[in-house]
């Protein structure tokens, strides 16, 4: 875009001077006016910012400056011509994420307090029984008490005990877990997140909690059959290896309704997105689908929690619809290229054959039968490449 701001007197074009049209309106605002009562007037056009009318007939005398103002001019609809000035493309928004889904560790205690608290419920449920005179005497045998003499039955202190030790011993046991190596729990209570758990071993979690059991471990997974496109958008089915792994455990549990159905359909989204390179063509970058492959889906996922180290194409094939057209064009330049190495073959032939012949003066050769034997060396150059041994 150029913007002209002051003009320099230049020698009038010999000739008769062309007579300027009458302005319609008013002169314009701030230009000054030109010598002789003449308003300073403009042309517009796309290309350009502004073009005075006299640096194109040049028929007065020095004109005055006009200020101009840039003017930006954009694409014309329906044209397809590229605009000169135009904004940047905006970048697509990543998905919000709620900040409080953020992972922290949930307060849990080792397994030897829930056996502690579980092993003191159930000895006091016995010593309840005992108490209360209706444990059974082959059990206080057993255990080495003696029969008490003051038994009063079931009454409500004995069924305060039972009720203290039963619940003591049930938050004892229930609350025991097994945490095992690359798998985490997401704890939630009454819908609201408490914590997450990667440790290992005998654990005590509160048995109120719900347990969303979350694989953190480093998976591969193997697409079926995708949709895709080349460059020239011609219908691929690409299978794709993605190795991904779980960063963020509540974001991934929480944030999406089913993580492993998000990887799938955010690689299916970049698949339509990135061109694949079709199948049996020269791969000049074998490494850039791949990256950009990789740098979308890794982009989706990230708000999830979700961390994607690579996503390959393993096998690229035509869709079945167009994959006989492909084949037969594909036949026709391989045809097409063994035909032109044979006849550039034939023809370095028959020129160095010619050649010799001449320069060791074994024959003398005017126009019209050079031609000739030019003629009949292809044909026979030809014919003997054509034929096909036993």
């Amino acid at each position: 875009m150029t913007t002209i701001t002051s003009h320099t007197p230049e020698s009038p074009v010999p000739g008769p001077p062309v007579p300027e049209p009458p302005t319609p309106g008013p002169p314009t605002p701030g230009a000054g006016g030109l010598a002789g009562g003449r308003s300073a007037r403009v042309i517009r056009n796309e290309a350009t910012t502004e073009i005075p009318v006299h640096l194109l007939f040049r028929d007065g005398p020095d004109p005055v400056p006009v200020p101009l103002r840039p003017v930006v001019v954009g694409r014309r609809q329906g044209t397809g011509e590229q605009p000169r000035l135009g904004r940047p493309v905006a970048e697509r928004p990543l998905p919000p994420v709620d900040p409080e889904l953020v992972e922290r560790p949930a307060r849990v205690l080792p397994g030897g307090a829930g056996v502690l608290a579980g092993v003191c419920g159930a000895a006091g449920c016995v010593a309840t029984s005992w108490w209360a005179g209706v444990l059974p005497p082959l059990a206080a045998g057993a255990l080495g008490l003696p029969e008490y003499p003051g038994a009063a039955g079931l009454g409500p202190a004995q069924w305060a005990g039972y009720a203290t030790a039963g619940a003591l011993g049930l938050f004892g046991f229930g609350g025991l877990a097994r945490g095992r190596t690359g798998r985490a729990w997401v704890l939630g209570l009454f819908g609201r997140y408490r914590g997450s758990v990667r440790r290992t071993g005998l654990l005590w979690v509160n048995p109120l909690l719900l347990r969303r059991r979350v694989d953190v471990r480093l998976r591969h997974w193997r697409s079926e059959p995708m949709q895709a496109a080349d460059h020239s958008g011609v219908a691929l089915r690409v299978v794709v290896l993605v190795v991904w792994r779980v960063r963020d455990t509540v974001r991934a549990t929480l944030g999406v309704e089913d993580h492993e159905t998000y990887v799938r359909e955010c690689v299916e989204a970049a698949l339509l997105r990135v061109p694949m390179e079709a199948p049996g063509a020269v791969r000049g970058a074998p490494d850039t689908v791949q990256d950009a492959l990789t740098r979308l889906v890794a982009t989706d996922a990230a708000p999830v929690g979700i961390e994607v180290f690579s996503v390959r194409p393993v096998r690229v094939e035509y869709a079945p619809e167009v994959a006989a057209v492909m084949h037969r064009r594909r036949i026709a330049v391989l045809d097409a290229q063994h035909r032109a190495s044979v006849l550039t073959s034939v023809v370095d032939s028959v020129e160095d054959t010619v050649t010799r012949l001449t320069t060791r003066g074994l024959v003398d050769l005017d126009d019209y039968e050079r031609k000739m034997l030019v003629k009949d060396l292809t044909v026979a150059f030809c014919a003997g490449r054509g034929e096909t041994g036993p």
